[in-house]
């Protein structure tokens, strides 16, 4: 069984003249378990709002989004989801950020403090757990926000630009940490970015996005062996590729 299916996913907005706006247009797709799939395309062509669809955070306009089969219509248990920002609690320290939702269905302390260490650890965060979110860098507040995901123990993870704030060399060492955490979870990946170098660097597939309203225009596998190195030129002719067939998305999207 798929790990995600897209029927014919569409999402329509209101716009704020009463005009309907197609941010997602008849989307069909499988994502099969276990693959780092990373969403891709021009500014503004529906990355996000699709992703917000498998997670249960906006519901499709028309057609339905299926998660091991079952059909999504709120947020669960079975998507992990780590934002932008990591949205952690302040006036909590790291171990209870992690184990928060363990804390909601009622765990005891001991044992959710306990669980959360193993993710924490994962993480590399090993030591500062009973720091709080104001004395972390922004690479490890994020790195909570992938621990807390994690600890839900879900077999999808959902990633909308989780390292798009942070400097040049920690997103170096966050996308090198993240593919080590993806293989040894197991979990299915979908990540979505800007940036064609971070796709290449984390996908097993990339799902090349079209100008709005976004259609996943072309699925492309790439298997280059990992760690992968950016000057190869395998890595640098794909790059070629997916970055002429952006430019093509958004100069149609600019004589629009």
């Amino acid at each position: 069984m798929s790990a995600i299916d897209l029927a014919d996913v569409q999402k329509v907005f209101r716009d704020r003249d009463g005009r309907d706006l197609v941010a997602v247009d008849r989307t069909r797709a499988t994502i099969e378990a276990g693959e780092f799939v990373c969403l891709l395309g021009p500014s503004g062509c529906g990355k996000s709002t699709l992703l917000n669809m498998i997670a249960g955070f906006e519901a499709p306009s028309t057609g339905e989004v299926r998660v091991a089969g079952r059909r999504v219509e709120r947020p669960g248990a079975d998507r992990g989801v780590v934002f932008q920002q990591p949205t952690l609690m302040p006036w909590l320290t790291v171990i209870d950020n992690v184990a928060f939702h363990l804390k909601l269905k009622g765990m005891g302390k001991a044992e959710r403090h306990e669980r959360a260490k193993t993710y924490i650890d994962l993480v590399g965060l090993t030591g500062f757990e009973r720091h709080y979110p104001a004395e972390l860098s922004g690479g490890m507040s994020q790195r909570v926000g992938i621990a807390r995901a994690l600890l839900m123990n879900p077999a999808v993870i959902l990633m909308d630009e989780p390292f798009a704030a942070l400097d040049a060399q920690t997103k170096i060492e966050m996308q090198e940490e993240l593919v080590a955490i993806w293989q040894r979870v197991g979990a299915t990946v979908v990540f979505v970015t800007h940036s064609v170098d971070e796709a290449l660097v984390l996908a097993s597939r990339i799902a090349v996005m079209s100008r709005r309203p976004g259609r996943i225009r072309e699925f492309i596998p790439f298997d280059l062996p990992r760690p992968r190195d950016v000057t190869s030129p395998d890595f640098n002719d794909m790059k070629r590729r997916v970055l002429g067939m952006i430019r093509e998305e958004s100069t149609r999207k600019a004589a629009a």
